[in-house]
């Protein structure tokens, strides 16, 4: 091939590279699963600023050299009432229809700073800074018709008035329109100017599901040129949906709101529990999911869940210890996403060290091939590989209500060699030349393994 030509060839693939980059740029904003609170489950819509730097600067103390990252502030902190009846609150809104904190709340918003102090606070401590959204536009932006900023449109224009979220009325959906994208990106802008690292869009992944918003959500925010991770919600998303959520989000819930119980929530229907959630988890696994991008079983409503939960009166979280202790093997063999929800201003040891355990967190951010193997009415094996090496992660979990024993050659778990040892990543305990693996189990107790074929 002449040099000519070669050179001709090379820069008709740049050029195409570019473009298809343009296009559908490639993302690699959360190559593990993020780690990191939210403040609903224990703040619902009333977090004030103290709070809020207090909890990182205790993140950052304790939790940091764990791998935790990201302080996520939940639904309302544009709310100057949020302990009244939702169709009473009064928002704190800009000229040009865009939510910003309540300075009363945030006093370092004042004066059009926004949350940018507060966001600089945060990386000042090394962590990353995330804030919730609902989809669409200010019904009120919408009513007043507002101009939308930096462009001739108006609030009108980007609002479809017939779609507003079932469960929450601030919004009117937007618009596949110009217009519409046009709000998407004021927003992105204003919270990129802020140094948001994180956004979690909410009413956007089921009931309902709304493709086009979050594909025009993520346009918006890579417009900013900033690097800003995306979590969907709530769930459940529907398995059919997973290339297009995973084309435009890092994160996507795979069930509902979850809360601290093991099955049904009386009063609380819609509520996800932690049996309920291993049949999603092992659903979910079964996909190919590209990497980079996490179906996320939610929040941890470990601790203490207030001084304002999101559902429910102030509480130490209802699970019990087996229970706690399940939900983390279940969220690292899966490797969900790490949100804790407790209020870690009131944190325990015991709490602490479910949050710290660096074997079972090597699980969540460094496995593959991660999938449920055998799942009964009454008992759950999940198994993985690290990353690297010929060695497994297997987890056992007791689904009953009652003590169980149970036992499982090495071959039914897939595991090709006549003995191995076995260390439990919790108690430490190693067992050499096992020719089985038998654990008796509290009910909805369980128990994880690093198995070497030794």
């Amino acid at each position: 091939m002449r040099p000519s030509t070669a050179i001709r060839l090379l820069l008709v693939i740049l050029v195409c590279t570019l473009t298809c980059w343009a296009k559908d740029p490639p993302r690699s904003l959360a190559p593990t699963p993020p780690m990191g609170w939210n403040s609903w489950d224990s703040y619902g819509r009333s977090i004030n600023e103290d709070q809020l730097r207090a909890t990182a600067k205790w993140m950052a103390d304790h939790l940091k050299q764990s791998g935790w990252q990201y302080v996520v502030m939940d639904e309302g902190w544009y709310v100057a009432n949020p302990q009244d009846d939702p169709k009473e609150y009064k928002f704190s809104m800009t000229s040009d229809g865009r939510f910003i904190p309540v300075e009363d709340r945030f006093p370092s918003s004042r004066n059009g700073a926004g949350l940018k102090p507060i966001a600089d606070y945060i990386h000042s401590l090394g962590l990353k800074f995330g804030i919730h959204i609902i989809r669409g536009i200010p019904r009120q932006a919408v009513r007043d018709n507002l101009v939308i900023a930096g462009t001739k449109f108006r609030a009108a224009e980007a609002a479809d008035q017939n779609d507003v979220c079932p469960w929450n009325e601030y919004n009117y959906g937007v618009t596949n329109t110009p217009a519409g994208q046009a709000y998407y990106d004021s927003i992105a802008k204003l919270y990129a100017e802020w140094g948001v690292d994180f956004i979690k869009a909410d009413c956007i992944a089921d009931h309902p599901y709304k493709p086009e918003e979050i594909r025009m959500i993520r346009e918006a925010l890579d417009k900013t040129g900033r690097p800003i991770v995306l979590s969907l919600s709530p769930g459940p998303t529907s398995p059919e949906h997973a290339d297009y959520v995973a084309r435009y989000s890092e994160m996507w819930r795979i069930s509902d709101d979850y809360w601290d119980h093991w099955g049904p929530w009386a009063g609380h229907e819609w509520s996800m529990g932690l049996h309920a959630q291993f049949a999603n988890a092992a659903k979910w696994a079964a996909l190919h999911v590209p990497a980079g991008h996490w179906p996320d079983a939610d929040m941890l409503p470990l601790g203490q869940l207030g001084p304002h939960p999101g559902a429910g009166d102030p509480r130490k979280t209802n699970f019990t210890p087996d229970e706690q202790v399940s939900m983390m093997n279940l969220w690292a063999m899966f490797r969900s996403p790490l949100m804790m929800g407790g209020d870690l201003l009131q944190m325990d040891d015991w709490t602490t060290r479910l949050l710290t355990n660096p074997d079972l967190i090597a699980v969540d951010q460094h496995s593959r091939d991660n999938r449920a193997i055998i799942t009964t009415e009454r008992a759950a094996v999940w198994m993985a590989r690290p990353e690297a090496g010929n060695d497994y992660y297997i987890a056992v979990f007791n689904l009953g209500d009652d003590e169980q024993e149970l036992s499982y050659s090495w071959k039914e778990l897939g595991v090709n060699s006549l003995k191995c040892k076995t260390v439990n990543l919790w108690s430490h305990e190693e067992r050499k030349g096992q020719e089985k693996l038998t654990v008796k189990l509290k009910p909805h107790a369980s128990a994880i393994w690093r198995v070497s074929e030794k």
